[in-house]
């Protein structure tokens, strides 16, 4: 295995794009990407496993954005939150956890109320509703009875219609402890928005706090009078429920808040608004409930005015980290929706910059309608010309991000994936061709899969969720370029075994850079597979 090391590497991380056999719901066959193709056919490619414990998470659990970078960067298999929290309330110490046990108290000492808020949700993505129902089992033990949830529907992580089941879920378990009660809903598209559309996170906040919106006599009414005008889970504009005797369940001063979403990306913004002091976000002056105390599950950021339940892990030398200490310096580009994936989680949940490490966030376009299905391109094309530019520059690693696949793909509009894979394609294009001509090499792959399944198998509806499916990875560089080419195009990357997981991707390209691997990397270099082709 003999290779000239490079001096400069790009790593570009398609998000969502999975690998399936081709179907009417595999928008990436579809699409016929005229690139990608042409990579497959003379470029070292293969597959890997980025779902289920390759990535840390339990068996069968699909992957996700959060995680498949954070596997990406590490370079060894990341335990995750979702089977951390998991563990903690089979072994029962997630029921001594002091952070719990003191919102608690601080409700009795109080006569305050404790509210429960997050995406009720057995997606298993942002939360887990088995962690929501540990927490009401909490309640119970201590006989709490002003218990109040505040339910956040899913739709985009599950079918779009799971709210029914998951509400009657919920009602039987609040029946059986004798505690809680739901005092709003509030799809997720306002909830858990992360790109700055502070909007969306003012009208939840006006019912969460100011008791300012639509009301309800139930969380079903709420839910079917949305399905009536074709409102999914996600979009459920934010809505009091009354309880009974018609009043209604805010947050209120000398309250206490649990945020149950272990994944702080969409958590945050609302969080902020409940904490930060002298929060500004909303145009106008913020009425903020006094003496709060919330506490977060896991870390959202280190500056929140928060009590952290379950404190992050410590990632020591990831890819970014290494690359730092060499001396070498990096460039990292996302648009918003997905910046937090190519800095924090990348960096093994470092938020501030190594030394030598550059970011770039390009600027979403507006996603106040049904996502981004009207603007499939999104800023794919201003994305590219940042990285165009930025390979001129004397770095030795870029990392960029495309949403397009995730973002567009989460919509479940088959024309609208299609147009979405091909502008990646065209993106693709120009990164690649621009590396060949500098001598750069590129490594492409994927977070998770996400647009090649957008039909239901089993029901032939709409799945928007993410898949349990391998991702691709390719090679692309002047002195790895194949001798014959291979047939099939990605299609035929469905029937290839995936030989590694997505945290053999960062001992692979330190081995691209000579770099030696340090002792915490578990993941093993693809190398030795690849360049048998």
């Amino acid at each position: 295995m003999n290779f000239e090391p490079y001096k400069k590497i790009v790593l570009v991380v398609l998000d969502g794009f999975g690998i399936a056999t081709a179907s009417q719901g595999n928008a990436i066959t579809l699409a016929e990407p005229t690139t990608v193709n042409h990579l497959v056919a003379n470029y070292p490619s293969t597959t890997l496993q980025a779902s289920g414990p390759a990535v840390g998470l339990p068996w069968g659990e699909m992957g996700n954005s959060e995680v498949g970078h954070l596997n990406l960067g590490a370079g060894r298999i990341v335990g995750q939150d979702l089977s951390r929290i998991t563990l903690a309330i089979e072994d029962r110490s997630f029921f001594k956890n002091e952070k719990f046990l003191q919102a608690i108290e601080h409700t009795k000492k109080y006569n305050s109320s404790l509210h429960l808020m997050g995406l009720v949700s057995p997606g298993g993505v942002h939360s887990y509703d088995e962690h929501l129902y540990a927490l009401l089992g909490l309640c119970a033990e201590y006989n709490l009875k002003n218990v109040f949830i505040h339910f956040f529907t899913d739709g985009r992580d599950t079918p779009p219609k799971i709210a029914l089941d998951t509400l009657d879920r919920l009602n039987k378990k609040m029946a059986s402890l004798g505690t809680g009660s739901i005092a709003s809903v509030t799809g997720r598209f306002y909830a858990m928005d992360r790109a700055e559309h502070w909007n969306l996170t003012e009208q939840t906040y006006k019912v969460l706090v100011l008791a300012d919106g639509p009301h309800a006599k139930s969380a079903k009414d709420a839910i079917e009078e949305n399905y009536k005008k074709d409102i999914t889970d996600e979009m459920i504009p934010p809505t009091l429920i009354e309880q009974e005797g018609g009043r209604i369940a805010k947050i209120s001063d000398n309250d206490a808040v649990i945020h149950f979403n272990f994944r702080p990306d969409r958590a945050l913004q609302i969080t902020r608004a409940l904490t930060d002091k002298g929060f500004d976000k909303f145009g106008s002056s913020v009425s903020q409930p006094k003496n709060l105390y919330m506490v977060t599950l896991t870390e959202f950021a280190k500056d929140l005015n928060v009590q952290v339940a379950f404190k992050p892990q410590e990632i020591v030398n990831g890819f970014a980290e290494v690359i730092s200490k060499k001396g070498l310096r990096q460039f990292h580009v996302a648009e918003s929706e997905k910046y937090a994936h190519v800095s924090v989680f990348f960096n093994g949940g470092a938020i501030n910059l190594y030394p030598g490490e550059e970011r770039e966030i390009v600027t979403s376009p507006s996603s106040n309608y049904q996502n981004y299905q009207d603007v499939p391109e999104m800023s794919a094309h201003k994305v590219t010309e940042v990285v165009l530019t930025r390979l001129k520059g004397g770095y030795s690693f870029i990392l960029v991000n495309f949403a397009n696949a995730d973002m567009v793909g989460h919509t479940g509009n088959l024309q609208a994936c299609i147009e979405a894979v091909k502008v990646i394609d065209e993106c693709i294009k120009k990164i690649v061709a621009a590396c060949l001509e500098q001598d750069i090499c590129l490594v492409i792959t994927a977070d998770h899969g996400n647009i090649e399944e957008l039909l239901d198998i089993h029901s032939g509806g709409i799945n928007k969720e993410h898949s349990t499916d391998p991702v691709p990875v390719f090679l692309v560089a002047n002195q790895f370029k194949l001798k014959s080419q291979k047939e099939g195009g990605i299609s035929s990357l469905a029937s290839v075994i995936p030989v590694g997981v997505l945290s053999d991707v960062a001992p692979t390209m330190l081995e691209l850079l000579g770099i030696e691997k340090p002792t915490e990397m578990t993941g093993i270099s693809l190398l030795p597979h690849l360049l048998k082709q």
